[in-house]
């Protein structure tokens, strides 16, 4: 099956994209005039979509634009639930299938483009939780690191407080303070939510027990990232700690993201934290950060 890509504006194009036989929508762009460094895939979150990484309440903000313009193509696809394969998955997929899915993707996308250097993931939140499964099950040895942010090993809110279908999302635990974000961030906003499937909320849950295993498998570089004001995951010393004792086999740094909530792409924040983001690329590509 042919991709299938649109022009959205701003460099930036929709695009479809067969992983065996799954089509996952999503957005594309890439750098002009010169081949691509790598490929950033961006892997939004729990109840997003890709549009996520493609702020559009402020110029600069867009990690789509930001990384074109050094080099790389951005990738961000709508996981398996989301998007186009919403009506085929309605229930979602399980981290599992998702690496999977994933996986599969970035082989057809390879297959189609240039990916330079190869894969490097940028996820959010439950998007975290696919990127790390995703670099426990890599066989391909495409993926160049990953940069995560919003998700830990700890929640920081009891069992009844995770997210919920029947529930009306939490906007303290999601946004933080409003001012973090630009004017109508809320209002444009509307268009990037989508329900969270049924077997990712119930897989949530059991996150804190299905990590140790997943982490120890885990070889390429690991940033991930907290907002100032994360209120979802405790990212206190001990946490932390705890969190990088589980990846044992590559070198995992924490920082922190000041002036910023649980979703930083959509906030003031998110230049800084694209920009940070893709500077880890640039240490990973160099050879800096790699297996301990």
């Amino acid at each position: 099956m042919r991709e299938m890509l649109s022009p959205i504006g701003h460099g930036v194009r929709e695009i479809v994209v067969d992983a065996g036989g799954v089509l996952l929508s999503g957005l594309l762009s890439e750098p002009v005039g010169t081949p691509p460094r790598a490929v950033v895939v961006a892997v939004h979150g729990g109840g997003m979509r890709a549009g996520y990484f493609d702020a559009r309440t402020h110029p600069g903000l867009s990690l789509l634009e930001l990384g074109a313009e050094f080099g790389f193509t951005v990738l961000a696809l709508d996981r398996p639930g989301y998007g186009l394969s919403a009506s085929r998955f309605p229930t979602g997929q399980t981290l599992a299938e998702q690496s999977v899915t994933l996986h599969a993707a970035l082989g057809s996308f390879a297959r189609r483009h240039d990916v330079g250097s190869g894969f490097f993931l940028v996820a959010h939140s439950f998007g975290g939780k696919l990127a790390l499964t995703a670099a426990a099950d890599d066989t391909s040895g495409r993926l160049i690191g990953l940069d995560i942010s919003g998700c830990g090993h700890q929640y920081a809110v009891p069992a009844h407080e995770l997210p919920h279908p029947h529930k009306l999302p939490s906007r303290r635990l999601n946004w933080g303070p409003l001012q973090l974000y630009p004017p109508n961030t809320f209002a444009n906003s509307r268009s990037l939510l989508s329900p969270m499937p049924e077997r990712e909320w119930k897989e949530a849950a059991r996150w804190p027990d299905l990590l140790p295993g997943l982490a120890r498998k885990v070889r390429v570089p690991v940033r991930v990232t907290f907002a100032e004001f994360e209120a979802w995951w405790r990212h206190d010393e001990e946490a932390v700690a705890a969190l990088t004792g589980l990846m044992s086999g590559t070198r995992v740094c924490v920082e922190r993201q000041p002036d910023a909530g649980h979703n930083i792409s959509l906030g003031w924040a998110a230049r800084s934290y694209h920009l940070r983001a893709l500077a880890f690329l640039e240490a990973c590509l160099n050879g800096a950060g790699g297996p301990a």
